[in-house]
């Protein structure tokens, strides 16, 4: 059994891949022997997330999840554990292999109530597996919002109950209630069955599943194409003595239109605290300042003058309509280049864009773009809530057509055309702050003046960037300023 940490590299297989995987490894044991394992696998890290616990509620529900219950609950039952099991189902209609675990559980002596415990000192979600497609309803929703809003550690079996293994997104006729709503603080896990999800890490799936942990129940081998991948965290190497600014490249920020030069200036600063070798900011408010007093390395200049053809450009930052004027040369261009709001939303809204855009793509011209859910909609023509469904298939779409994507929000998607994409499994909500997307699009410019290929360019940078997040003192503000500076306050 495996912890999924920040640090983990793993492959994150779909359920089409998850299902063919079970199938062949099924084929290899007697009857019945997976789900054994499997509520094994549940027992085991139930008796080490709740190791005093003294009530232990499993609800079940109608399928293979519901057996898996069952399984853990005879278990757990053997070790001397006294679990109550609240099946939510008919029971002539089980599936084969989760009959035989209820019919065990019952041998075993659990007890099988009616209604839900009071209260509970863990509760293990069993009720619906990767194969659902329809929201929780009734009795069963009714279970899930106790479970989750309950002070009392959950684990839920597979997947959360309702949430779709592939996108992280639960159905829209169901709202999965968070336990930080009712003031209870309620400990999550996830215990992820054969393979690693890819829905346990994006959208809502993060706070779903909290800490999740594999059990590929001795699989050995997956010949199967993952349909995205953790990364872990990448590698990075001492800077050689012989070395000078020259070595680690330019980096020239365009953007901070009248009123907005905070933006640009944010980029520009975490560009030259990810190591970029000089950082040139084109501020397109005339009336700006000349020099940034608190950080005299930025060189500011006027964006018009500014020479693209050796420099990588990070685009966009508090760029407003002013962008639109620039970026055709922008584009055209750039060495390498950094695509982030204002120019995302120009491009968006302008196909001469698109098509410079997917020219610079064509030739092979290092491109990153960094858009959160609403700016990709904007590109892809959806609603926010369309890409937000399925954000590893609109990190691909973009991808296909522009070149790499970073897809932000929890469970940042990295997407390139042709290449495995990749789940971000660092930072959190105190990223949801003004300017922290600024810093990262200038930690990804830092990246790839450091002549990083734009696709390792972008996982290195939203690695560092939610790693920063991670490791930032609990009591203390995070703002972008100190973010882009890699400093606590």
């Amino acid at each position: 059994m495996q912890r999924i940490t920040p640090h983990t590299i793993a492959e994150l297989f779909d359920i089409a891949a998850t299902r063919r995987i079970e199938q062949a490894l099924a084929a290899t044991l007697p009857a019945h022997a997976l789900m054994q394992r499997a509520g094994l696998a549940v027992a085991r890290l139930a008796m080490a997330i709740a190791p005093h616990a003294r009530t232990v509620w499993i609800a079940c529900g109608p399928g293979n999840n519901g057996g898996d219950g069952f399984e853990a609950a005879a278990r757990l039952q053997q070790c001397g554990w006294a679990p109550i099991v609240t099946f939510c189902g008919d029971e002539s209609r089980l599936p084969t292999d989760a009959l035989a675990s209820l019919r065990r559980a019952r041998g075993a002596g659990v007890n099988f109530a009616n209604a839900a415990p009071a209260q509970h000192d863990l509760a293990i979600d069993a009720l619906l597996g990767i194969g659902t497609t329809r929201a929780p309803e009734g009795v069963m929703a009714e279970w899930l919002h106790r479970m989750r809003c309950a002070p009392a550690p959950l684990l839920s079996v597979d997947v959360p109950s309702g949430l779709n293994a592939d996108t992280g997104a639960y159905p829209e006729a169901f709202t999965m209630p968070h336990a930080d709503t009712t003031g209870a603080a309620a400990k999550r896990f996830c215990l992820s069955l054969l393979t690693v999800k890819p829905g346990l890490f994006t959208a809502q799936g993060r706070d779903a599943a909290g800490e999740v942990w594999l059990d590929n129940l001795d699989g050995t081998t997956f010949d199967e194409v993952p349909a995205a991948r953790l990364s872990g965290a990448p590698h990075r190497s001492p800077r050689a003595h012989a070395s000078h600014k020259g070595t680690y490249g330019d980096v020239a920020v365009i953007g901070g239109a009248h009123g907005m030069a905070g933006a640009a200036l944010l980029a520009g600063s975490a560009a030259l605290h990810g190591g970029a070798g000089r950082v040139l900011v084109g501020l397109l408010d005339r009336t700006a300042v000349t020099v940034d007093v608190s950080q005299l390395e930025l060189m500011l200049r006027d964006a018009a003058s500014l020479d693209l053809s050796t420099t990588t450009v990070v685009c966009g930052c508090g760029g407003g309509d002013a962008i639109r004027t620039l970026l055709p040369r922008v584009l055209s261009t750039a060495a390498s280049l950094v695509l982030d709001a204002d120019a995302l939303n120009a491009i968006a809204a302008d196909t001469g864009l698109q098509q410079l855009l997917e020219a610079r793509a064509q030739r092979g011209r290092p491109t990153v773009l960094t858009p959160h859910p609403l700016e990709a909609a904007r590109l892809l023509g959806l609603s926010a809530a369309q890409v937000q469904s399925d954000r590893l298939a609109a990190a691909r779409l973009l991808a296909a057509r522009f070149g790499v994507v970073v897809l932000k929000g929890s469970g940042t998607v990295i997407a390139d055309n042709g290449t495995t994409p990749v789940v971000n499994l660092t930072g959190n909500g105190r990223l949801a702050t003004a300017g922290t997307g600024d810093v990262l699009a200038g930690m990804v410019g830092a990246a790839l003046a450091a002549g990083r290929p734009a696709f390792d360019a972008a996982c290195e940078a939203v690695w560092h960037h939610g790693e920063l997040a991670d490791r930032w003192p609990i009591d203390m503000p995070l703002t972008a300023g100190s973010l882009a500076r890699g400093q606590r306050p």
